[in-house]
């Protein structure tokens, strides 16, 4: 093990992630050295930043403790540290069950391993972070926790209420950042609509993308995680009017079926969450709406999976993901509704939303053959060089595979002009 250096493992969602690059600051204030997720870990203390939204990434979450706990037995390292949501939700559990863990700490209480370590809390960089992601991106957090009641959901038992971050203090993180070489920012948050009520006593999701849009150096900005019931429909707005904010938006919608919109207490209708969706490529033409479904809910009947099967084939939509059902103890769900829908069924529902997006993923990507397109280089292999649009967010959507005619550099923007396409990739070729 090599002395005075932690290693910091990060499980779960981009929003973790902020969390693990804020402890990694601290961590290198006070003269440890830092790595992220190393593929061989060797510091003498670990960091695992858990996450426990449903039941395969609560697992992972178990397992990689448990790795660790037994290297530690082998005296591979010294002090093993877990925070996270996993322990913010079973921190009692876990310190019975897996007692070579020195310490738990909640989802918020992770300054609490910078004292116990025996150093200070250093507030000069409070606000900022060792980054993990390329140097040009990086993710934005403006909100903590979640009021909405959806059934399934455990995130509120974890994170608590809606508490947004002032607007002054977002975009002075922005500015930071902007002054380290970051030029594309992923805004996240679990609920953005919600964005300045608990604050402002009003939405301020339009007025804070625009605040952050006029910030010199921010070239793209990316909106992830809306909430479809009471949408801030001013944001399209600014959307539409801001060349820097791209013409993209993530809003997980659930479901179409109004019995299943019922019993997930999703507070919007199917008439309405049409609406929506027209509403929203109305305003803003050419946008690219990347949503996610839940299957398998208790009291999803084949019809109503059907409906959405339909929607799905109907609606096109441009960025799609899936998942089961997870019967999460703590949910309005799992204390009012019996789990009675077969796992397999479950994963056979999933299976066939996923097949047909493929196909709508892949008309998507024909249609942009033969245009020209914006793409900022995250990397390069042996063949290519490997960007995004700004119709593509890090790791969830396609990339474009750039072929190496001309020497391009990473993190900078090009255009290319598409020349074939696959459903989940795009090849270009370099035009300027």
């Amino acid at each position: 093990m090599k002395k005075n250096q932690i290693d910091v493992v990060t499980l779960g969602c981009s929003k973790n992630l902020v969390d693990s690059e804020m402890l990694m600051k601290q961590l290198l204030a006070n003269g440890y050295t830092v790595k992220h997720d190393p593929e061989k870990p060797e510091g003498e203390i670990v960091v695992i930043n858990t996450c426990g939204f449903i039941g395969d990434a609560k697992e992972e979450s178990i397992n990689t403790i448990l790795g660790f706990a037994q290297a530690k037995k082998n005296r591979k390292l010294s002090k093993l540290f877990v925070m996270g949501c996993l322990s913010e939700r079973y921190m009692e559990e876990l310190r019975t069950e897996i007692p070579e863990v020195d310490r738990f700490y909640g989802k918020f209480g992770w300054k609490g391993l910078i004292s116990d370590l025996g150093k200070s809390f250093k507030q000069d960089v409070e606000y900022e972070r060792a980054l993990t992601t390329p140097s040009h991106y990086a993710y934005l957090k403006i909100s903590e926790g979640c009021n909405r009641a959806c059934s399934y959901c455990s995130i509120p038992i974890m994170t608590g209420r809606h508490k947004s971050r002032s607007i002054e203090e977002i975009v002075q993180e922005v500015r930071s950042l902007v002054g380290q070489g970051v030029k594309e920012f992923q805004i996240i948050a679990q609920d953005l609509s919600y964005y300045g009520l608990d604050l402002y006593k009003e939405m301020k999701l339009a007025e804070l993308i625009e605040r952050i849009s006029e910030v010199d150096g921010v070239e793209w900005i990316r909106l992830h995680y809306a909430y479809p019931a009471k949408f801030p429909y001013d944001v399209l707005r600014v959307m539409r009017e801001k060349d820097n904010v791209c013409k993209y938006l993530d809003i997980a919608l659930q479901h179409i079926s109004d019995n299943m919109l019922t019993k997930m207490r999703r507070n919007i209708s199917k008439k309405e969450t049409i609406e929506l969706i027209n509403r929203i490529r109305r305003e803003v033409p050419g946008i690219h709406i990347r949503t996610t479904f839940l299957v398998g809910h208790p009291g999803e009947t084949d019809a109503d999976f059907e409906e959405l099967v339909q929607f799905v084939k109907d609606v096109k939509f441009e960025r799609m993901g899936a998942f089961p059902y997870s019967n999460e103890e703590g949910t309005y769900a799992y204390s009012e509704y019996e789990d009675n829908i077969p796992e397999s069924v479950k994963q056979e529902r999933m299976d066939v939303l996923m097949a047909i997006q493929e196909r709508v993923a892949l008309d998507s990507n024909e249609a942009k053959i033969g245009k020209v397109l914006q793409v900022i280089i995250d990397r390069e292999d042996e063949d290519y060089y490997i960007g995004r649009t700004e119709f593509d967010s890090p790791e969830v959507d396609p990339e474009v595979l750039v072929t190496k005619d001309k020497e391009l550099k990473i993190g900078e923007i090009y255009n290319v002009k598409v020349t074939s396409a696959e459903p989940f990739d795009i090849y270009a070729d370099i035009v300027s």
